[in-house]
């Protein structure tokens, strides 16, 4: 029997001992912190789209299309759009050539401007539209337009541009 005494003696001391300690150990955290960086390299960057310049039926009579270029790029990041000569035999950026049938050409060309006054080519710095970027989509307008008095053989004729942003 003190054998029993003597731990229920014991026991509600160790008790006693662990809820202090457990109630304490809130009074010991501690935190530590540290900072760290984050950082990206944002490059120039330049995306260019265009529609299709259709210009119907042709007569013989002067014929006027529209195409329209569409260009995202980084913000303030300036930028110029080129069109090549197309694949025409014998097509420069001033007289590009659509082919028909039986290898027949029909001549036509690209403006920057509605008076078709202005030829848009592809040498940076001479025949090109330039811009800077927003960060937003722009669209450009290409005026095409097909001279009077051609009257080749009927048919379907067509070229294919290829529109280069450089930035």
């Amino acid at each position: 029997m003190k054998f029993l005494v003597t731990i229920r003696s014991v026991l509600p001391a160790a008790i006693g001992v662990l809820a202090l300690g457990l109630g304490s150990a809130s009074a010991f955290a501690a935190t530590v912190t540290t900072t760290f960086q984050v950082t990206a390299n944002v490059q120039a960057t330049c995306a260019i789209s265009a529609t299709s310049a259709a210009f119907g039926s042709y007569t013989g009579v002067i014929a006027d299309t529209t195409s329209i270029v569409t260009v995202t790029c980084s913000n303030t990041t300036t930028y110029n759009i080129g069109l090549n000569a197309g694949l025409g035999t014998g097509a420069t950026v001033t007289n590009r050539l659509m082919v028909g049938p039986n290898s027949n050409q029909l001549n036509y060309g690209l403006f920057q401007d509605a008076a078709h006054s202005i030829n848009w080519g592809d040498t940076v710095g001479t025949d090109t539209v330039t811009g800077a970027g927003n960060g937003l989509a722009q669209t450009i307008t290409i005026f095409g337009q097909i001279p009077a008095g051609q009257f080749d053989q009927a048919g379907i004729y067509l070229d294919t541009i290829t529109a280069t942003i450089t930035f």
